[in-house]
């Protein structure tokens, strides 16, 4: 039996109210008391001037493994998302091969668990292999472990198969997550606009992502069984009008926005640096403000980074040949607190909702919750801390980070999983931790 006292924190509540002070005992792998806790503990967090928040889920992540290991692995993943605060994520099935079978699903899990440092929810493939084809074992992959369906980085064109694949997901109760960009519509490398137009690349539009988002929303209307559907990285105010108009009428129907799409433009990619190439591209400032408007709303429930690593020697090739992605698990909290808090967009326990309690209902999974017999999965944030944004010393095996040499606001300084400390940095304890902490 083990135990974690963290004295003199305050509490964020994602269900509303002010920050509250209190003191937090785990035994095992719960909270077992708050306020009236023991006077001692094997280990003692001094939490004074943080926040104790309920550990952060990212529902977008590449961790590459099998295939592309050289980019990513799950543990190095993993290592990332718990130095970024996340005690859970949800994996992409664009792997190689990919994850479109039960076996796939049950390796991805085998390897979290041989990493052991924060939950890994896996995403299983709509199609075999991700071509838009033929329908992958839904049922088998649910079965062996898959929480949602994807054919992350491929919009699902044929009418048909999203029909079946709607109906079945239905049937699963589980969710369909879309990546909204219609091939036949066009995938440029960049967004359609003077940039493009300077530059001479190849683009498109965010009218193409909303008129995607519409085709969805008729086979949604024409299912007979309601279906959980997840619009991943929305990137253009074209997209947020449609949703804002679709989310009263469909209770099922959630959205994510990224760190990058929330605060970088199109006008970086002049400088044809591959580092800002992404999927879909990065869009002007009107649909920056756009996705800021949706987040403050409501109409945008979710946070997700999309942590797409790639290796130096691809991201070092001229802007079209590069591949698109960024890394983001060990910057997207500090780049929320720095773009969304500090200037007053959200308050924190906004923030908080879009990065626990709403991307678990996306996946199925439990709310979390701060209260004894919760699972202590918990994030320890100091809101004030600044940081100079150093990719080389980054967890993660990949250094394609965009706010590389920015100063942010707010770190994750513990990550707390199943009641185990996975994380620290520059906190004050007493007792012995693990030899397998991680430090800063």
């Amino acid at each position: 039996m083990s135990s974690v006292l963290i004295k003199n924190g305050r509490i964020i509540d994602p269900a509303g109210g002010p920050a509250v002070p209190v003191d937090l005992f785990i035994e095992d792998d719960r909270i077992a008391a708050l306020g009236q806790v023991p006077a001692s503990a094997d280990i003692t967090i001094d939490a004074q001037g943080l926040l104790i928040t309920p550990g952060l889920i990212d529902l977008h992540v590449h961790f590459r493994q099998p295939g592309y290991e050289q980019a990513e692995t799950i543990l190095s993943g993993c290592r990332a998302a718990v130095c970024g605060g996340f005690t859970a994520v949800a994996v992409m099935p664009n792997t190689t091969p990919c994850i479109d079978t039960a076996q796939m699903v049950r390796l991805v899990g085998e390897n979290a668990q041989q990493a052991d440092l924060c939950r890994v929810h896996v995403v299983g493939a709509v199609t075999v292999g991700r071509q838009g084809r033929q329908l992958a074992d839904l049922h088998a992959m649910a079965q062996a472990g898959a929480l949602a369906f994807s054919d992350d980085g491929d919009y699902l064109a044929s009418r048909e198969l999203m029909q079946q694949a709607i109906a079945q997901v239905a049937a699963l109760n589980l969710a369909i997550i879309q990546h909204c960009e219609d091939p036949v519509r066009g995938r440029g490398d960049v967004n359609a606009g003077k940039v493009a137009e300077a530059i001479g690349l190849s683009s498109s539009s965010g009218q193409t992502e909303a008129e995607a988002f519409v085709r969805d929303l008729e086979l949604l209307d024409a299912s007979p069984s309601p279906c959980r559907y997840h619009l991943a990285h929305v990137s253009s105010a074209d997209t947020v009008r449609n949703l804002s108009l679709a989310a009263s009428e469909h209770l099922s129907i959630t959205a994510e926005a990224t760190p990058h799409h929330l605060t970088l433009t199109d006008e970086l990619c002049r400088s044809l640096n591959p580092l800002y190439k992404v999927r879909p591209p990065l869009r002007s400032s009107q649909d920056v403000a756009a996705l800021k408007s949706a987040l403050a709303d409501g109409t945008i429930d979710c946070l997700a980074c999309d942590h797409a690593p790639h290796t130096a020697a691809e991201k070092s090739r001229d802007f079209v040949a590069a591949p698109a992605g960024m890394i983001g698990l060990e910057t997207a909290l500090a780049v929320y607190i720095t773009e969304l808090i500090v200037p007053g967009l959200l308050t924190w326990p906004q923030l908080i909702q879009k990065l626990t309690t709403n991307p678990a209902a996306v996946l199925g999974l439990e709310k979390p919750r701060i209260a004894p017999g919760s699972t202590a999965d918990l994030t320890l944030i100091d809101p004030c801390r600044t940081w100079l944004v150093r990719p080389e010393v980054f967890h993660s095996l990949s250094r394609n980070c965009p706010f590389a040499g920015r100063t942010l606001t707010g770190k994750a300084v513990a990550t707390i999983v199943a009641g185990r400390i996975r994380y620290l940095d520059s906190v004050t304890i007493t007792g012995k931790l693990p030899p397998d902490v991680i430090h800063n």
